[in-house]
């Protein structure tokens, strides 16, 4: 007989075997938007545009340094509390970090654009070959992310919102990741059982959240690059893919 074993903060207080029911076949996959598939462009190249002005590499440092320690302002802290649950929200959060730096207070309001403009977001280079794929075996795809905005006109702009039947912004939702509520939102909207489908980010709690909502999880590691390969050909191996490739 089958039991499930009792744990105690150490481990299993009696030995047992828990039943092996295979997971259900994959239905539909979700995927966060910053971090995963898109990444924006260096702070750098946007404080120069919204300056409209030549920036001395001495002068950027010390602006750099100033976000960097904005973070930590009461002010800036407290804005960022439950910033993606309006777009209001989120706009006030971004525009008082930014203004937090002096040199930046006067743009505040043009960086908050840039962060909205499709223009200035990158997808990472096996992005489109991905989605591709992954649609091409007849899996449905949407989009669930901590957003202050519409995403499909980003995902439009570099050709890739065809591949996604489903887009769940948390600031339409009055909540974000990782409330269970958002994930099994974007499941019905899918059209799939949380139990056929895969949520793929890069924050261990937020989107590693899903897994509460009986979802499986596909927390992507730190450190790609803008434009870089983001190592999503792991998505499709999860999927049972595994004849096709991203490059």
């Amino acid at each position: 007989m089958h039991t499930v074993p009792v744990c105690g903060p150490e481990g299993p207080i009696r030995a047992g075997v828990a039943p092996a029911t295979p997971p259900a076949p994959l239905r539909a996959v979700l995927f966060d938007f910053s971090g995963t598939l898109f990444q924006i462009g260096t702070y750098a190249d946007r404080i120069r545009a919204a300056l409209g002005r030549p920036v001395g590499e001495a002068e950027m440092d010390d602006l750099l340094d100033g976000l960097e320690r904005g973070l930590t302002e009461p002010a800036v802290v407290a804005a960022q509390q439950t910033r993606d649950v309006s777009a209001d929200a989120h706009r006030r959060a971004f525009t008082t970090w930014y203004a937090a730096v002096p040199a930046l207070a006067p743009v505040a309001e043009t960086l908050y654009e840039q962060l909205r403009a499709p223009g200035h977001w990158v997808p990472y280079a096996d992005t489109g070959a991905t989605l591709a794929a992954l649609r091409g075996a007849g899996l449905t795809l949407g989009v669930l992310s901590n957003v202050g905005w519409d995403l499909r006109e980003t995902f439009a702009h570099h050709g890739v919102a065809e591949y996604f039947s489903c887009w769940v912004h948390s600031y339409e939702h009055a909540t974000e990741k990782p409330d269970p509520a958002l994930f099994r939102t974007a499941c019905r909207e899918l059209g799939a059982g949380p139990g056929e489908t895969l949520m793929v980010g890069d924050h261990p709690a937020d989107d590693g959240g899903a897994v509460a909502a009986g979802l499986r999880a596909y927390v992507l590691p730190a450190g790609a690059s803008p434009g870089g390969f983001r190592g999503l050909d792991a998505v499709l191996r999860l999927a049972g893919i595994r004849e096709r490739g991203c490059g």
